[in-house]
Parts: structure tokens; C-alpha cells; sequence
């Protein structure tokens, strides 16, 4: 699938690790959500990429709680890696963000290298 979109200056067109990318914009893991989240105050058309929360094997519901408080510093956050496990993130979240037209990087998560591979090889990943 080609990445290229009309309004992209091809200057900013971008290769990492073998991954096209129509700018070298991505965003943050854990600061963007999965993306779709903020589709109405970023044309996401216009990312190279985003990098989704991290996404775990089985869902995870997160830290009861106060999940974020300021500090004189700024904030500290403890979500708790809430997510719906990558079985729901690929029958229902990976096809939205498809629609987008942008690389699409997971975030993998887990507690054994064994947790981790798991998702990846359901996503068709290739291995890290």
C-alpha cells in the first residue's frame, strides 16, 4: 500500500528502518492515545506515523484511582496501561486507523518476552 498523499512535500518524505513515511512526524506512545483520539485537532492524514498506547495481550482495565496529578514540576501520571488487549485493538481499532492512510506502529506490552511476542506475531509483525 503506497503511503503518499497528494499534499506531501516529497522533501519530507522519510525512510526509518525500512518504513516509507510521507513526513518524519510521529507521535509519542501514551501521549496520543491510539490516534483516533485527536482526529479532530490533527489531520492525521498528515503524520508519517503514530505509535498507539501500549497495547497488552489481554485487556487490562488500569490503576484504580488518582491516575494523574500535577506536580510543582509538572505532572505524574500512573494509568496502568489500560487497553482493550490486541485481539479487540486488531479486529476493531487497527482497521479505523487504517482508513488514515499512515504507518501505524504498536506499542507491545507485557510482563514476560513471552507476552510480548505473542501479540506481535497476531498483528504480523515483524520481530524487534
Amino acid at each position: 500500500m503506497s503511503r503518499t498523499v497528494d499534499f506531501a512535500d516529497s522533501r519530507l518524505q522519510t525512510n526509518l528502518a525500512g518504513i516509507a513515511m510521507n513526513t518524519p512526524v510521529l507521535t509519542a506512545s501514551g501521549t496520543f492515545g491510539f490516534g483516533e483520539e485527536f482526529a479532530d485537532f490533527v489531520d492525521l492524514h498528515r503524520l508519517g506515523g503514530v505509535m498507539v498506547k501500549g497495547t497488552t495481550l489481554k485487556p487490562r482495565r488500569g490503576n484504580d484511582g488518582v491516575r494523574i496529578t500535577e506536580t510543582p514540576m509538572g505532572m505524574m501520571n500512573c494509568i496502568g496501561l489500560e487497553n482493550p488487549g490486541v485481539e479487540i485493538f486488531l479486529k476493531e481499532t487497527l482497521p479505523r486507523l487504517q482508513a488514515y492512510d499512515m504507518n501505524v506502529i504498536v506499542n507491545i506490552s507485557g510482563s514476560t518476552c513471552g507476552r510480548i511476542r505473542h501479540p506481535g506475531r497476531n498483528a504480523g509483525c515483524a520481530p524487534a
